[in-house]
């Protein structure tokens, strides 16, 4: 068969085939053990990525009060800046006077001089959706037919997202919560999750939320394939005032399989500081 008629056979396959096929396409978020993804705006010199950047539209995240920015380790250095922590700007109109008064008491904190560090700085698990908050150390997907394992490397913090499948009728709150995914076109995953314990915040100001938390992940490949974000619609009558939505953008890395990363390894309680203790088993795994 000549090449011309190669082509046109090429083509005539594609015309037949049916308009759904790219959209049951699947994504490839781990091209092979390589691959991982990096929190933080990707070719820019913007902060590291701990914090949500706000939606196109629409109510977005807690963000920093204005007087008083929050400036991360990495980019105070490579700006030459102070960093500092976070204080929350009490003026947001996502959150319920409950949740406003707990964030007050924070910032009371912070602004009294107060070193205030969320759990995962001491190897908590963060829940969801701030396990989109993950930054410096990458995260990496690990995708089967029935399943989407999302691994953070540091500490190895582990999300299950299970495909083809319904929410359970009573889904006992744990902290990364029942996890429900399917893909979209070809180039996004879409994830749901329920059943999220009150023990973990929703971002890194220490935002509260209540077990009626409800949030839908989109995470979508840019094109060129060398970029991801993902969007967070994040629902919780009993802290929030409204749905509201939350940015994270990722840069793809190759820079070999994962690693042994350790949180817990000695992370003890310098120079008195008031963090949460290390966890610690209340009773033997077996």
């Amino acid at each position: 068969m000549k090449s011309h008629e190669c082509l046109a056979v090429v083509i005539l396959i594609s015309a037949l085939l049916p308009a759904s096929a790219a959209e049951n396409a699947i994504p490839n978020f781990g091209m092979d053990s390589r691959v991982g993804w990096i929190a933080g705006v990707p070719g820019s010199n913007e902060p590291i990525g701990d914090d949500f950047l706000p939606p196109p539209e629409g109510p977005g995240p807690v963000v920093s009060e204005k007087d008083h920015p929050y400036i991360d380790n990495t980019y105070a250095a490579r700006t030459g800046t102070q960093p500092t922590f976070h204080v929350a700007d009490l003026s947001s109109p996502i959150l319920l006077p409950w949740a406003r008064e707990s964030l007050r008491k924070v910032n009371e904190r912070v602004l009294a001089g107060e070193p205030v560090f969320t759990p995962k700085e001491r190897c908590w698990p963060i829940g969801v959706p701030a396990f989109l908050l993950y930054p410096v150390t990458p995260v990496y997907f690990l995708q089967t037919p029935d399943e989407v394992t999302i691994i953070w490397q540091e500490d190895h913090m582990v999300r299950h997202v299970y495909l083809n499948r319904q929410h359970s009728q009573n889904v006992k709150p744990s902290w990364f919560g029942e996890s429900i995914g399917h893909y979209e076109g070809g180039d996004t995953l879409v994830v749901d999750t329920v059943g999220l314990n009150t023990r973990t915040f929703v971002d890194q100001f220490r935002t509260p939320h209540t077990e009626q938390l409800h949030v839908v992940e989109r995470f979508h490949i840019l094109p060129g394939g060398n970029a991801m974000e993902a969007t967070a619609t994040v629902e919780d009558p009993g802290a929030f005032t409204t749905a509201w939505r939350g940015v994270q953008r990722y840069r793809r890395v190759n820079q070999g399989p994962m690693i042994e990363n350790n949180c817990a390894e000695n992370n003890a309680a310098f120079f008195g500081l008031n963090v949460e203790p290390i966890p610690t088993a209340a009773a033997p795994d077996f």
